[in-house]
């Protein structure tokens, strides 16, 4: 059974959550651009036997789009997953997210450690260590929330379809590809450029010296030809203590959506050896 509703989490800010019925709770965030929809084939695949808690991230989906870019910071963001948590009685939850969602499930841990039964990360990364390429990356994703404002969410997906990052959803299923793209044109353009500008990688300081305090068990996933992120999953693998990387051949940057199979089968396995 799959229901609906709106956590306030203060602010003035409700956040939207999809939740399934089950034993074992997943709180499970989606990347930019995206939403709740993002895991309905996972939640699918999983079945009756996980609890998951789907959140619409600021910004996104049937969420509030604050106008204050601060609200938005994945400290903010963590202590709003602490309290969506509270109000499903829940009191530890594997967070699993997938690239800004695996940031926010990052930044979680280390808040709110004794809420994490275990973690489960796609294409993460833990910051930009070099502070002129974390500027330089700050000020990018400013002029592209400008944009975005300026002219509109579809002008926008046009150009983010385009990144490289993104060059292996080319050959993703056509449905695959309208699904996603009626995802990412269905948010706001003050959700999307305010999510730029408050939790953008370059407005967020580096978490990489602080993984070794993770000690949840924790799976890392990434796409065999996303190799940035490869190389990632790496480094995170060699800092945390119970963290072991899955790469994933035939994938790049969403291997959920490039391999949905293969990515089921890692995070259901790894689920039930979790619990």
């Amino acid at each position: 059974m799959v229901g609906e509703c709106d956590v306030d989490v203060g602010d003035g800010l409700h956040l939207h959550v999809v939740s399934s019925v089950g034993a074992t709770p997943v709180l499970t965030l989606h990347g930019f651009t995206g939403s709740s929809e993002t895991w309905a084939p996972l939640r699918d695949a999983l079945g009756n036997g996980f609890a998951t808690l789907v959140v619409d991230l600021p910004g996104h989906g049937a969420s509030g789009a604050p106008d204050n870019p601060g609200r938005y910071a994945l400290g903010m963001l963590a202590a709003d997953l602490a309290r969506v948590l509270d109000a499903f009685g829940v009191e530890r939850a594997t967070v699993l997210g997938y690239s800004l969602g695996a940031r926010a499930a990052l930044r979680f841990a280390l808040d709110h450690p004794a809420r994490v039964a275990a973690l489960v990360l796609e294409s993460v990364s833990p910051g930009i260590v070099d502070p002129a390429e974390r500027t330089a990356r700050r000020a990018s994703d400013a002029v592209l929330a400008d944009a975005i404002e300026r002219e509109g969410v579809a002008a926008f997906v046009d150009l983010w379809e385009q990144w490289p990052l993104f060059a292996t959803q080319a050959a993703l299923p056509q449905a695959t590809r309208e699904g996603l793209r009626a995802q990412r044109l269905a948010n706001r353009p003050r959700g999307l450029a305010n999510s730029l500008r408050g939790a953008g990688a370059g407005a967020e300081a580096p978490v990489v010296e602080q993984l070794p305090t993770i000690g949840a068990p924790t799976l890392l996933i990434a796409g065999a030809l996303d190799a940035k992120y490869v190389a990632l999953g790496r480094l995170m693998e060699a800092s945390m203590p119970q963290a072991r990387l899955s790469v994933v051949e035939g994938a790049g940057h969403a291997v959920h959506l490039e391999q949905p199979a293969v990515f089921a089968s890692l995070v259901a396995e790894f689920l039930d050896l979790a619990r």
